[in-house]
């Protein structure tokens, strides 16, 4: 077992099974690897609200990551909720002992219920000391505003500037995550310095969907350790989450 490719996936657990460990576990199988896991925070979830959190100690945090790269051959990173400044400390230092390894970064800040999922001292902490670390960071437009301190982009053209802000300052790729926006195409933006801006779209399914920023960070990362470039990656992944949820054609 120790000899197949595996993804590190840093993150919570949901309770209700809509998003966190449960759906990244699911989407990197469908993909045709393994995973292993580094449990951030407990969480007891429905799909309509947050109802309890229990943060990990952050040293039990590092012990699970270095644990699961020493058992297993790991291709690539996901980090989704870790939630305190600690965590995110202990984090980056596991990270600094894998230079070469593709971590992305799935900055997750509140549920999509709207449940606080990050203390106010961590963003601070994951802009300095874990996303110069990633390959790419992907927020969603909320999550953008409050990673380089904006209102919430209202069009294409603010949603870029603030990913190209952010991209700079940290130097790392970033993906803009179109969901939250009001137009008929969900439209995806990849980041990069010295890089022009990169469109990724699909049209826009109706309904509410959990889950969607788990599953796609996870599927950046098996394709980033399959081999992948960073464009084929986010191509493929986001082609994967359409199908996911656009149903039998």
């Amino acid at each position: 077992m120790s000899l197949q490719s595996h993804v590190l996936v840093v993150a919570g657990s949901d309770s209700s099974g809509g998003a966190g460990i449960t759906r990244d576990v699911e989407t990197i199988a469908t993909l045709g690897l393994r995973s292993c896991v580094a449990v951030t925070a407990v969480t007891a979830q429905t799909h309509r609200s947050v109802e309890w959190i229990e943060y990990m100690p952050p040293g039990i945090v590092a012990a699970q990551m270095r644990a699961a790269t020493a058992a297993n051959s790991v291709k690539a990173i996901k980090l989704g909720m870790l939630g305190t400044n600690g965590t995110i400390t202990k984090a980056a230092a596991v990270l600094r002992d894998h230079p070469d390894m593709p971590v992305v970064l799935d900055p997750v800040l509140a549920a999509s219920s709207g449940g606080a999922l990050v203390m106010e001292d961590a963003v601070a902490a994951l802009r300095s000391h874990l996303m110069p670390l990633c390959r790419i960071i992907k927020p969603n437009l909320p999550e953008l505003a409050v990673l380089t301190g904006s209102v919430i982009a209202v069009d294409e053209a603010s949603a870029t500037r603030q990913g190209e802000e952010l991209s700079r300052s940290v130097s790392a790729a970033v993906l803009v995550k179109g969901g939250h926006a009001c137009a008929n195409e969900a439209v995806d933006l990849l980041l990069q310095p010295d890089h022009p801006p990169l469109r990724f779209v699909k049209p826009r399914l109706p309904g509410e969907m959990r889950g969607t920023g788990c599953m796609l960070s996870s599927a950046i990362a098996a394709s980033l350790a399959l081999g992948a470039s960073l464009e084929e990656s986010v191509r493929a992944a986001k082609q994967y989450i359409f199908d996911a949820f656009a149903g039998p054609k």
